[in-house]
């Protein structure tokens, strides 16, 4: 039991050392100006902060997060292919791709899906 509690005291002690040394040697000890202001995503901390947004980088990034949570819903389909029903597990993964399929085209057709216009 004394081993063990030792063996504890000794690794959290290497631990806090090596932690110690590595703030102290590391190359980046002075703050930098970028790092420390609020905004770090490319815009000017110094400018306006009510720039104007990219409306297409937007709808590309809510088109990538509703196709991320459809790829999330897809993924369950191919586990309880082994234990459904084949018809109804067949109709209903064809019915979720159409779905997708529809929302595609209509985001394709819609123009949002070009970068360039």
């Amino acid at each position: 039991m004394t081993t063990m509690f030792s063996m504890a005291i000794f690794i959290s002690l290497l631990t806090i050392l090596i932690m110690m040394l590595a703030s102290i040697l590391s190359k980046k000890s002075i703050e930098d100006r970028e790092k420390s202001s609020p905004f770090e995503c490319g815009f000017d901390p110094k400018s306006s902060a009510r720039m104007p947004f990219s409306l297409r980088f937007f709808l590309i990034a809510v088109i990538f997060l509703i196709f991320d949570v459809e790829i999330a819903l897809l993924l369950p389909i191919t586990i309880i292919l082994n234990s459904s029903d084949i018809k109804a597990w067949f109709s209903i993964s064809v019915l979720f791709l159409i779905i997708l399929l529809l929302g595609l085209y209509h985001e394709w057709n819609q123009g949002s899906l070009e970068w360039a216009s």
